[in-house]
């Protein structure tokens, strides 16, 4: 991320090029090894008592659960939403902000833990990755509203187009499902996007030849529209001087009044 700044004449675009490709392939390197470890930590759950690893809400034995159920998923069709939605928010959001990504992540993962511990209905056990995933949408469409520059708008306009609808599913619809740990992830990647969003500095891009030629114009018309200093400003008439060397008389305003006889 450390490229040179839009407008800096040493600014290569296919170089900028070929970051973007790597930086991209890093993205989605990393979200497919997050879920690699998903699909092996699922395929493992037969085999062992998963549920003292699972969010028992408002029950100290249901701490660890915060740091583990985003690993967990009841079923195929559970892992594999949640594996979908990894993927393309995960390499959009690495991509595009890898610093800001790397610190949201934590955050992320608390809010979707101490959204269900707390909220969640005494008995019940929470479980699955989906609240990162709301972490991540809500971030990176967050991120697109504060830094507002071309990448991040893009950015936010893509996560918005495929899983806007998560805005809605952090409030109570369907049984089974735990919004809990949709609005945690939901509430963290906000925080997250406020408390990071200068990490990552704007993406260079190429410059068009009639931006540079706006620039110009724009430059020209400030330089003539631009007042002078006043010791520029010609004189044209000087009042002449008295015969005894003065320039007249200072009268008061307004003239002072006689008193009162």
């Amino acid at each position: 991320m450390d490229l040179h700044h839009p407008d800096h004449p040493a600014f290569d675009a296919e170089h900028q090029r070929r970051h973007d490709r790597r930086r991209l392939l890093r993205g989605l390197n990393l979200s497919l090894a997050f879920v690699l470890l998903l699909v092996i930590v699922y395929s493992a759950q037969s085999s062992f008592d998963w549920s003292p690893f699972a969010i028992a809400p408002l029950q100290a034995s249901g701490l660890l659960g915060i740091l583990t159920a985003p690993l967990l998923h009841g079923s195929v069709e559970h892992i594999a939403a949640n594996a979908t939605a990894l993927l393309i928010l995960g390499t959009l959001a690495g991509s595009v902000y890898p610093r800001a990504t790397l610190w949201a992540v934590p955050v992320v993962w608390l809010g979707a833990g101490l959204g269900p511990w707390l909220l969640g209905d005494p008995g019940t056990h929470h479980l699955g990755a989906s609240g990162l995933t709301h972490g991540l949408m809500f971030m990176i469409f967050m991120l697109g509203l504060l830094r507002r520059d071309r990448a991040a708008i893009a950015a936010g306009m893509i996560a918005f187009l495929f899983y806007g609808g998560m805005i809605l599913s952090v409030l109570p619809q369907e049984a089974g499902v735990s919004w809990q740990a949709h609005m945690g992830g939901a509430v963290g990647g906000l925080i997250a996007a406020i408390l990071f969003r200068k990490l990552d500095p704007p993406l260079p891009r190429k410059r068009y030849s009639w931006e540079e030629e706006e620039d110009v114009e724009i430059s020209r018309l400030h330089d003539e529209l631009k007042p002078p200093a006043p010791r520029e400003v010609p004189v044209l008439w000087v009042r002449p001087q008295d015969s005894d060397g003065s320039r007249g008389v200072v009268l008061r305003f307004p003239p002072p009044r006689d008193p009162p006889g």
